[in-house]
């Protein structure tokens, strides 16, 4: 019996390797391709602006091939909604049922996935949902996945957590409101090694750079 086919969504980080890794361990999806949102002006990942080259290193070594979904710089919603529309009607031709995502416990975003597929007639999938944070960061670790902080919302974290690999130390160390796996934006990250990788990905920290963004709340 053929194995229902699945995308999924990879951000380069910790919660989409571990949610990958334990698809892939439990064997019940074909993936035949990773998605991933991409600026189309710098290559860069649109969610925290890891380089594309990187992203495809990642793919690489991982086994699966990588489709990058390009978003124009500061697209509007409506024209994400299209491009991401467009692009699983495009999946769904290749037989493609399911998206998996490897989001923890924000309801509006998940709520938000689900609408999208709904549209489109697919499915989502959300291996590691609900499941506690704290349990999620020592599995990571613990499996031997290796990552690095490649962006930290000061909100939260001081710059001196930007470049830091994620270890117990890390752990740590993170400020009592900061969720472990950094669910509420705290942090991202970039996971260069791992069981899903056959070799480690060669990277090197670049200068840390400090952006602001206007979020409209002006309260």
């Amino acid at each position: 019996m053929n194995k229902p086919k699945a995308i999924f969504n990879w951000s380069g980080g910790k919660d989409s390797s571990l949610a990958l890794y334990k698809v892939i361990e439990e064997g019940a999806f074909d993936i035949p391709w990773l998605l991933t949102s991409v600026n189309e002006t710098n290559n860069r990942i649109s969610m925290h602006g890891v380089r594309g080259e990187l992203l495809d290193e990642q793919a690489r070594s991982i086994g699966i091939p990588l489709h990058k979904m390009l978003i124009p710089e500061m697209a509007s919603m409506e024209i994400y909604n299209k491009i991401v529309a467009d692009t699983i009607r495009g999946f769904k031709k290749e037989g493609i049922e399911y998206s998996i995502f490897g989001d923890i416990f924000l309801e509006d975003l998940k709520k938000y996935r689900e609408e999208q597929l709904e549209k489109v007639n697919m499915k989502a999938i959300f291996p590691i949902w609900k499941q506690p944070t704290n349990l999620l960061i020592n599995e990571f670790i613990d499996l031997g996945f290796k990552a690095v902080i490649v962006c930290v919302n000061d909100k939260y974290l001081d710059r001196s957590f930007a470049g830091r690999v994620i270890d117990r130390a890390f752990v740590n160390d993170l400020p009592g409101n900061v969720d472990p796996c950094g669910e509420n934006g705290e942090y991202h990250s970039f996971v260069f090694d791992g069981p899903i990788f056959t070799s480690p990905i060669e990277f090197s920290l670049g200068e840390v750079v400090y952006k602001k963004y206007d979020t409209g709340d002006h309260s």
